[in-house]
């Protein structure tokens, strides 16, 4: 599990910062990657990395602001064109579906592929045997929301060894017990899973937010994830601006990310107004606040431990 972002700028694109799109990389858990929002020109940051539309599964848009959708209808008819022939799913605010059958519509574009929009009326966004994703709404100018990605526990791997020292014959017995269930042998002994197999293996948290201001209840979704994924358009001496705008200063999302138990915080959503000295400002000023806080790059690719030590 890595996540990977293709765009870290706020607003409008940048010489060094395109605008929003981030991409979690599930190869591993599910051969596919899920995208979270997707600005203008996304898929020429996909063309200058190692990713491939061929692979993408789902998208998911945190709110309908310009930055974080106008890629959207080249990015879909590109799948297409780069061997993109499977069902796509896409997640976001009511008026998502309007938008982009609206404009594939009156370009006449053809997809290879089933496209499947839901729009998101529910806490529960989405679940199967390996994740579950659910959203909050934000505090944003418009309908603005946060995906929480948590990923189920595997179960433990199998203590071969123990097996064959108990008379265990591999096969579906095997199978069995490392579903967790307890089995019976032909001359009657019990064999109970939970000692046969090591702990299980626990899941990852990510929390990735839309634009938004921190509030009581933006901080409790994010609370003891491994890594959060906040915006910090803004730094400390612009708060009032940030306010104004409704969003967040990188002290502040770091302070949050203290609060609430987080494991790594990654910001991103960076104004032009910053560059490469700028950056360092923003970073130092979220350190002083939250030693694990990192400032988000174009093209930057961050690997997800199975644990992370929580502050």
């Amino acid at each position: 599990m890595e996540l990977y972002f293709l765009g870290t700028g706020a607003g409008m694109p940048a010489r060094e910062r395109n605008v929003t799109s981030i991409c979690l990389k599930l190869y591993e858990e599910r051969g596919t990657m899920w995208m979270f929002d997707c600005g203008e020109g996304t898929q020429h940051q996909v063309l200058r990395s190692p990713l491939k539309l061929s692979r993408l599964e789902k998208i998911f848009i945190t709110h309908l602001h310009g930055d974080h959708i106008y890629g959207l209808p080249g990015l879909l008819t590109s799948r297409s064109y780069q061997g993109g022939d499977t069902p796509l799913e896409i997640y976001g605010p009511p008026g998502v579906k309007k938008y982009i059958e609206t404009v594939l519509s009156l370009s006449e574009a053809h997809l290879d592929y089933d496209l499947i929009i839901s729009e998101l009326d529910r806490e529960l966004v989405f679940e199967d045997h390996q994740f579950r994703v659910t959203m909050a709404k934000l505090e944003h100018r418009i309908d603005s929301y946060g995906y929480r990605i948590e990923e189920k526990e595997r179960p433990g791997k199998l203590l071969h060894e123990k097996l064959s020292e108990a008379g265990v014959p591999p096969g579906p017995l095997y199978a069995a017990i490392k579903s967790g269930n307890d089995v019976t042998l032909e001359d009657g002994t019990r064999i109970e899973a939970a000692e046969y197999t090591s702990p299980p293996i626990p899941g990852r948290t990510v929390v990735i937010m839309g634009d938004t201001r921190i509030t009581e209840g933006s901080a409790r979704f994010c609370s003891g994830a491994d890594v959060v994924v906040h915006e910090a358009t803004f730094a400390g001496d612009l708060d009032d601006l940030a306010h104004k705008y409704y969003h967040t200063t990188a002290k502040q999302a770091a302070r949050m990310a203290m609060q609430q138990g987080v494991g790594v915080l990654i910001l991103t959503h960076i104004s032009s107004r910053y560059q490469k000295e700028g950056t360092e400002q923003l970073e130092q000023e979220a350190k002083s606040e939250f030693e694990n806080s990192f400032i988000a790059r174009d093209f930057w690719e961050y690997a997800i431990p199975r644990i992370i030590q929580k502050q």
